[in-house]
């Protein structure tokens, strides 16, 4: 596989960084202002995520760092990765408003071993809209097993793989039009937009994305010694995934206005990387 999906990702996301990061979705200005605010993402997380005060943490695809930020706050020693340098722009800028203090990296999520060092963290955080950007659950599961120390854990959140097999052009109902499965090749698209309010106007519009069934990234995990410690479905989703067919609640996620309980929209694996002997 060639590098040309990287190139094409990465030109859609740093034109895309300044745009999230002045939209009031991604609430910039209340991180400045409240030093105790956090993401609606990780508020949403804290009853799995539990207490992860003192723990190192490496946040991969960290994007603008507002999540990476909200662990921070919660005590966790946090680095973000991301390969965009225009997102760690912004994230290192938010990071110095918000008097946060959190060690922003650039580089591929495949390279994260060599440029981080193995076994160095307690936990690897990946939130939503991370994997669909991965052509390989091995290579991203052997990446993961790398990072942790023996006994630390993986949290991650995502879209479920059923809502990412959704075409989201049809409003009067959710209707499959995208692979379920990891295939070897993209999905293709070409977008002017992005998932948060504003007004910019896109020219680099064209991305390479992969979807990756439960078994995919469950089987990866797995073969790279880790353990299977929590895995929770969710009925909701932080943005309006589905337009015309969702409803928003007071938290700010969206659910199905109708039958929420036929579709699962994201969610919730924990795992953890097996101790030195163990079987």
């Amino acid at each position: 596989m060639t590098d040309d999906y990287r190139i094409l990702n990465k030109a859609n996301w740093d034109e895309r960084a300044p745009a999230h990061a002045a939209s009031p979705d991604y609430a910039v200005s209340r991180f400045v202002a409240d030093p105790e605010f956090l993401s609606e993402v990780v508020r949403f997380d804290l009853p799995l995520l539990g207490d992860v005060r003192g723990l190192r943490g490496v946040h991969l695809q960290c994007h603008i760092g507002t999540d990476t930020i909200s662990l921070a706050r919660l005590g966790a020693r946090m680095t973000g990765l991301d390969f965009s340098p225009a997102a760690l722009t912004q994230a290192r800028q938010l990071a110095e408003m918000a008097s946060t203090p959190v060690d922003f990296i650039e580089s591929e999520v495949y390279d994260a071993v060599s440029v981080l060092g193995a076994g160095q963290f307690d936990l690897v955080f990946t939130g939503i809209g991370a994997l669909c950007w991965i052509p390989s659950m091995d290579r991203w599961a052997r990446t993961v097993a790398g990072l942790l120390r023996p006994g630390g854990r993986l949290f991650l959140r995502e879209g479920h793989p059923m809502l990412w097999a959704m075409d989201e052009t049809h409003t009067d109902r959710p209707t499959i039009g995208y692979p379920y499965f990891e295939m070897p090749a993209p999905t293709v698209f070409s977008s002017a937009t992005t998932y948060v309010e504003t007004e910019t106007e896109f020219t680099q519009t064209v991305t390479h994305e992969w979807n990756h069934g439960l078994g995919d990234v469950v089987t990866a995990l797995l073969e790279h010694g880790m353990t299977i410690t929590g895995l929770v479905e969710h009925r909701s989703v932080p943005w309006e995934a589905l337009p015309g067919q969702m409803t928003c609640e007071s938290n700010g996620e969206w659910r199905l206005s109708e039958h929420p309980e036929r579709l699962p929209l994201t969610y919730t694996l924990q795992a953890q990387r097996q101790l030195a002997g163990s079987e």
